[in-house]
């Protein structure tokens, strides 16, 4: 593993940023303090830094409805995230996104999405972007092991495939299309032999392996930058909680589910960097105090900041052009 030291922190520090921030997310939502729906991202930290580590900032990513690891990995800030999820005016999109459509374009964040696959084509379309105005960026798209069923993920990475465009699919299969195991909705083993019917490579990775994600990504990536079309990555991971917070998860035998905590990625990772002597067990604790700290005062921030005012709810719903032809 010969990666810069910086590197690893950086990405130890991201994982437990979406860890800790996730941790805190569905203890205030259990409170009552967050409104709308809520799908935890917890055991799963691996595949957005492994991936969002190999990114520049002109890069672009779909999201899922199980996206705030994501966004967090391509550089969200903590404040307009929680506000975002508290449903207030400082959040990134006034508010009125919630949980599962949070977007930053200056960060290349596309959007989270709520409609299973829908990000197949929109990441086609950036991708098209990109090779049309002959710049390097790269788009990654994310979705899970059910979307992998629906008619966009052909439709999106045929596309792409056809005119070798610059995207990077990454499929975080957590075993489940919300209560149904993969076994039952689907005769393959790995999402990634589908690769063979579009002619790109396909890899399945360990998702709760960090590098094991980052150096499958960075290859994936390299590809796509150096204009010879995308590939299909696939990480195998599992996720902690329900599909979405209140979700029993009853179809989910316990053993199971322990063996799969027992793999969880950052104590993994964590262990690796002790044991490569990367840094002191005592530099760790600090990283972990300090983001404590961080996702505490964004939990203030959001609480403290305005509520929307009740004027701006028609307000970024349509676009100027749109508004000028009803008038």
């Amino acid at each position: 593993m010969e990666m810069e030291k910086d590197l690893l922190l950086n990405m130890y520090r991201k994982m437990q940023e979406i860890r800790i921030f996730e941790t805190r997310i569905t203890e205030l939502f259990a409170e009552g303090r967050i409104p709308g729906f809520v799908h935890s991202y917890l055991g799963e930290e691996a595949v957005a830094v492994g991936t969002c580590s190999n990114l520049k900032t002109t890069d672009y990513i779909t999201s899922t409805h199980r996206g705030h690891g994501h966004l967090i990995a391509k550089g969200g800030q903590l404040n307009e995230m929680m506000a975002e999820l508290y449903g207030k005016a400082t959040g990134y999109c006034k508010g009125k996104g919630g949980s599962m459509h949070i977007a930053d374009v200056d960060l290349g964040i596309l959007g989270a999405n709520g409609i299973v696959g829908g990000g197949f084509t929109i990441a086609a379309g950036a991708g098209l972007a990109s090779k049309l105005q002959k710049k390097d960026d790269v788009t990654v798209c994310f979705f899970g092991d059910g979307a992998s069923n629906q008619s966009t993920f052909h439709e999106g990475i045929n596309l792409a495939s056809v005119w070798d465009l610059p995207v990077v699919f990454v499929c975080e299969n957590n075993m489940y299309g919300i209560s149904l195991s993969q076994e039952k909705h689907q005769k393959i083993k790995d999402v990634s032999d589908r690769a063979v019917a579009y002619g790109i490579p396909g890899v399945t990775v360990d998702g709760n392996d960090v590098v094991a994600v980052y150096e499958s990504i960075k290859e994936a990536v390299k590809r796509a930058r150096s204009g010879e079309g995308p590939s299909l990555i696939e990480c195998k991971t599992y996720r902690h909680r329900g599909h979405f917070e209140g979700d029993p998860t009853n179809y989910r035998p316990d053993e199971e589910v322990q063996q799969w905590k027992a793999k969880e990625p950052i104590g993994r990772f964590r262990k690796k960097l002790l044991e490569m002597e990367i840094c002191k067990e005592e530099a760790l604790n600090a990283i972990d105090d300090e983001v404590t700290d961080q996702v505490e005062k964004a939990i203030k921030f959001a609480e403290e900041s305005p509520d929307p005012a009740v004027e701006e709810a028609v307000q970024d719903v349509y676009t100027d052009m749109v508004e000028e032809v009803w008038s």
